[in-house]
């Protein structure tokens, strides 16, 4: 080893769905939204002016602050905008888990979570799930340095009520609770109506799934004044311009669509309740998702087997090899009609001799 190799920080980076090069495929693989943005996007896109790129972007992000904060009836400093959800919960790890003690989270998660734990040299702990991939709220009544997990989880897809929520953030009044929204759109109900009530919560969203946006990068916490203050400190150290002009604009006439909001919304959860039958009908195991995925096994063939076998029809579905719980799954997010019927015919000829 050379001298200086020993000061690198080295960590096992996440590793993102695969994003296939071809042009015919049925990407169910990585939650994206199979719908396009709202049509204010377009227009907002058409109408930028290019001559604008040559200053920079509004670091305090006024305007989508402001529409997000009308949107879901919030003040705007109680508003933390970065570049995708990803970038917000970096910086809430950043900010705000700095205790000896360890951070607790789900054995089976968001995998990102022990990445930014091994980077930033937090020590955690994942609590497991128990035999129906649930989070048990007692399981977290216990010493730590901060709470965060997804509702619904990913990748199971299991939601957890408010009251289970609530009792998280009671029984830690003295560290910071994050709950990770990903998914919330899609059949839950947000812990957002807990902000104002708990000053140790913040809860996190994102602009990548129900929003249609994923290729622009926008997520966002709401919480406390004083929460955001400190993480807005972090971010203004770190990068003060994180969101460029573009993505501003088009986020901002996005959340101000709220009817083509719940009309995608509302088609991806109908799409998903038929798939969940047809995979009953062929024997699929799975729980109850209320996300945008499912995420299922089969009693007769190995999750491995079944993902070469759609890889090859290039129908991508995402698996999990670790942990050893999860090798059996895939988890298969919800493309439009025409996709799922797809998917299912071809389910439906190759296991029709397993």
């Amino acid at each position: 080893m050379k001298n200086w190799e020993k000061n690198v920080r080295k960590v096992i980076p996440y590793v993102p769905g695969e994003q296939p090069r071809k042009e015919r495929v049925i990407k169910l693989n990585t939650n994206e939204n199979p719908y396009p943005p709202a049509p204010a996007v377009s227009e907002a896109l058409r109408q930028m002016d290019a001559d604008k790129l040559k200053l920079y972007p509004d670091p305090a992000v006024g305007d989508l602050v402001s529409a997000i904060a009308e949107f879901y009836q919030v003040n705007s400093d109680q508003v933390f905008v970065g570049v995708g959800s990803d970038d917000v919960l970096a910086m809430i790890f950043l900010t705000f888990f700095n205790s000896d003690k360890p951070i607790l989270f789900p054995d089976i998660t968001y995998s990102f979570y022990d990445v930014w734990a091994d980077m930033f040299r937090i020590p955690y702990r994942q609590i497991p799930l128990d035999e129906n991939f649930c989070i048990r709220a007692g399981d977290y009544q216990c010493e730590n340095g901060g709470v965060i997990f997804p509702n619904p989880n990913a990748p199971t897809g299991e939601l957890l009520s408010l009251d289970v929520i609530e009792e998280m953030i009671k029984s830690n009044p003295d560290v910071i609770v994050v709950v990770d929204e990903a998914y919330i759109d899609f059949g839950g109900k947000s812990a957002l109506p807990l902000v104002d009530k708990y000053d140790n919560l913040i809860v996190v969203q994102t602009f990548s799934k129900s929003r249609s946006l994923a290729g622009s990068r926008i997520g966002f916490a709401i919480a406390n004044p004083a929460l955001i203050k400190y993480l807005n400190d972090v971010k203004y150290s770190f990068n003060s311009y994180t969101m460029d002009t573009v993505t501003i604009a088009l986020g901002t006439a996005s959340i101000k669509d709220r009817a083509y909001f719940e009309t995608t919304k509302d088609k991806i959860i109908t799409t998903r309740e038929w798939t969940k039958e047809k995979l009953r009908e062929l024997g699929f195991v799975f729980g109850d998702s209320k996300s945008n995925f499912i995420f299922a096994r089969h009693p007769k063939v190995s999750g491995e087997e079944l993902f070469q076998a759609l890889r090859e029809k290039d129908i991508y579905v995402r698996h999990f090899s670790k942990p050893q719980r999860v090798q059996e799954y895939l988890r298969i997010s919800i493309g439009t009609d025409e996709q799922m019927q797809a998917f299912v015919d071809f389910l439906q000829e190759y296991l029709k001799n397993k």
